[in-house]
C-alpha cells in the first residue's frame, strides 16, 4: 500500500485475459491502484483435475503391455500369452465409473495363488506390521481374501473404499512412474489383473495379482498409510522430471519396501517386502542366514531427503532399507518433503466430495 488509497496489486486467477469481461475489470482495478500486476500463467506437465480424467493416462502402457520379454517364464507358452492378452484388453476397456471386471479364473492359476498364499502366510505372520496383519485378518473374515479363490479385484476395492476412500482400477501392465503416481493422488490405485506363470508360482519378473491384493492392497486400508500414498500422488501432479524421479525413489523405498518398528523389532509394510517370502525374511529377521543369504541388510532411519537420491536395484534384494519408527511418522516426513523438498511452483489438494483437484495457481497443463 503506498498513501492512503492507492495500492500496488499482484493478481493471479483462472481465466483468459483476451476474455472482454476480465480485460474491463482489470482496466477498474487499475483505475485506484498505483501498478497492477497479473502474474504470469504457469506451464507445467499435463495432469489430471478430476478422477475421470485417469481414463487419459490407464492405457499408456510401458512395454505394450500385455507384451512379454524373452527371458519372461511364460515367454513360450502361447495359451498364457494368450490368457495376458485378453486380460489386458479388458483392463483396456476400462472407464470412470464401471466396476472393475469379474475374471473367471482357471484351475491352474488358482492353484499358483494357493502356493503363493502358502508361503506367504507364515513370513507375514511373523514380519508384517501390525497395521497389515489387522487388516488380512479382517479382509479374511469378510471373504475378500481367501486361500482357495482368487479375490475380484472389484470386491477389494469395495473393502478399501469402505475403509479410507482408496479404489483399485484394472492396468493391463507397468505405468510410467508419473502416471502411477498421479493415479495416487485421487486415491486410485493402479493394479494388474493376471497371474503370474504357473511355472514359478514363487517368482515373478513383474507386479502380479499376488503382489498387488498380496502385498499392497491390505495396507491402502490403513489411513495413515492412505493418507502417505496420496501425498506422494499430489506431489506429483504437474512436477518436474526430477521431481517425479525424486517421488518414485521415495515410493521405492517405503510403499514398495518400507520398514517400521513395533517394540524394538523391524516389521514391514512395503508390498515388495510382503509379498516377497524371502526378502521378506531377509530384511527383518534378526538372525542368519535369512531369505537364503549370510549377510545383513544396512536399515536406515526413514529420511525422505536421503532416500530421493538413492539408487537401488530392480532384480535383487535391496541392500538397504528405510525403517520409520511409526506410519505416521513415516507419513509426517513424506509430507514435510512433498511440501519443502520439491520445486513446484503451485500447491495442490484434493477434494473428496468432487473427487477433483484444486491448485492455488493459475496454471496451464501441457497437452498429455
Amino acid at each position: 500500500m503506498r498513501g492512503e488509497s492507492v495500492f500496488d496489486i499482484a493478481i493471479d486467477f483462472y481465466g483468459d485475459m483476451r476474455d472482454d469481461r476480465i480485460s474491463a475489470v482489470l482496466q477498474e482495478v487499475k483505475g485506484n491502484s498505483a501498478n497492477v500486476l497479473v502474474l504470469d500463467q504457469k506451464l507445467v506437465p499435463w495432469f489430471p483435475l478430476h478422477v475421470s480424467e485417469l481414463d487419459a493416462i490407464a492405457t499408456r502402457t510401458l512395454d505394450a503391455g500385455a507384451e512379454l520379454k524373452s527371458d519372461h517364464p511364460g515367454f513360450h507358452d502361447a495359451t498364457y500369452r494368450q490368457r495376458r492378452q485378453m486380460i489386458a484388453s479388458l483392463a483396456n476397456q476400462h472407464k470412470h465409473g464401471s466396476l472393475p471386471p469379474l475374471l473367471e479364473y482357471t484351475e491352474e492359476e488358482i492353484a499358483t495363488w494357493r502356493t503363493v498364499y502358502d508361503n506367504l502366510e507364515p513370513m507375514t505372520n511373523k514380519f508384517a506390521c501390525r497395521q497389515y496383519l489387522d487388516i488380512v485378518a479382517e479382509m479374511r473374515s469378510e471373504g475378500v481374501v481367501t486361500r482357495d479363490r482368487i479375490p475380484q479385484q472389484r470386491d477389494v476395492s469395495a473393502f478399501l473404499e469402505e475403509k479410507t476412500g482408496f479404489t483399485v482400477r484394472p492396468v493391463a501392465g507397468l505405468l510410467s512412474s508419473r502416471d502411477f503416481l498421479n493415479g495416487l493422488a485421487f486415491r486410485t490405485f493402479f493394479s494388474t489383473q493376471y497371474m503370474r506363470h504357473h511355472s514359478l508360482p514363487l517368482y515373478t519378473p513383474e507386479p502380479d495379482l499376488c503382489h498387488e491384493i498380496i502385498g499392497h492392497a491390505p495396507m491402502f486400508a490403513d489411513p495413515d498409510f492412505a493418507d502417505f500414498s496420496q501425498a506422494i500422488g499430489l506431489a506429483s501432479l504437474g512436477a518436474s522430471e526430477e521431481d517425479v524421479k525424486r517421488l518414485a525413489t521415495c515410493y521405492w523405498f517405503s510403499v514398495e519396501f518400507g520398514l517400521c518398528r513395533e517394540e524394538g523389532e523391524v516389521k514391514a509394510y512395503g508390498a515388495g517386502l510382503l509379498s516377497s517370502f524371502g526378502e521378506l525374511e531377509y530384511a527383518c529377521s534378526p538372525t542368519r542366514p535369512a531369505g537364503g543369504k549370510l549377510e545383513a541388510p544396512a536399515i536406515e532411519a526413514w529420511d525422505p531427503w536421503v532416500a530421493a537420491h538413492r539408487s537401488y536395484p530392480i532384480t535383487e534384494y535391496q541392500p538397504t532399507y528405510f525403517c520409520a519408527e511409526s506410519l505416521q511418522e513415516a507419513k509426517e516426513r513424506m509430507r514435510d518433503f512433498c511440501e519443502q523438498g520439491l520445486k513446484r511452483p503451485f500447491h495442490a489438494r484434493f477434494h473428496e466430495l468432487s473427487q477433483s483437484v484444486w491448485v492455488d495457481r493459475n496454471v496451464a497443463r501441457s497437452p498429455p
